[in-house]
Formats: C-alpha cells, structure tokens, sequence
C-alpha cells in the first residue's frame, strides 16, 4: 500500500510542475525539461536566406539580448500557423534546448503555442 501511496504522490506531484509555467529568466535553470515558458513577443525574423528557413521569435528581450527564443522552421510553418505579434503575450510547451547560451524551444505544431 505504501508503494502505491508514494507512486501516486510522485504522479501527482509531476503533473502539477507540468501544469505549472516558466518566466523566460526561470527558463535557463529547466533546460532538458519539457515545460511551459511564458512571456511577451519582444521580436520576431524569418531568415528566408537561411536553410531550413528558421524563424526566431525572442520573449521579453529582442536580439541580440535575447533571453528567450521560439524556434520554428519552414517545413513545420503550416502546422504552426499564424505567428503572434509583437507585444503579444505568447506561451509555448516543449522541450527546453540550449543554443549559444540561450534557452529555447522549437515549435513544430499550433498546439505547442498558447495565449
């Protein structure tokens, strides 16, 4: 009985810090985590040059003092759908990556992203 008690105490507890969302500066500290961050859409580029056709969306701070950044590529653009505006407060679920000292999430589905 204790080992069912414990499991669920574990699952429950696991379901609550996933229900739960990160600050973009509380971001950093989760990386390797799937988790909800939060913020506004300080700027957003489409690097149309680039391969892949990535595009960057930053919350709270706009590059190149980015603290945050939503990542989604070209091929997954028609199943994320219109991107939010500038000023925006956005929300996006998944697991959180490093890239050059930066956390980050890529998005590849409209349901990943939240108002």
């Amino acid at each position: 009985m204790k080992t069912f008690a414990v499991a669920f105490a574990v699952l429950f507890m696991s379901s609550v810090l996933q229900a739960q969302s990160l600050t973009t500066d509380q971001a950093k500290a989760h990386e390797g985590e799937n988790a909800t961050v939060c913020g506004k859409v300080a700027s957003e580029r489409t690097a149309t040059s680039s391969r892949g056709e990535p595009t960057f969306i930053n919350l709270d701070s706009a590059y190149p003092r980015q603290v945050f950044t939503i990542l989604g590529w070209g091929d997954d653009r028609k199943n994320v759908g219109e991107l939010p505006r500038v000023g925006s407060h956005l929300c996006v679920k998944g697991q959180i990556t490093d890239y050059h000292r930066v956390p980050e999430i890529v998005v590849r589905s409209s349901g990943q992203l939240s108002k």
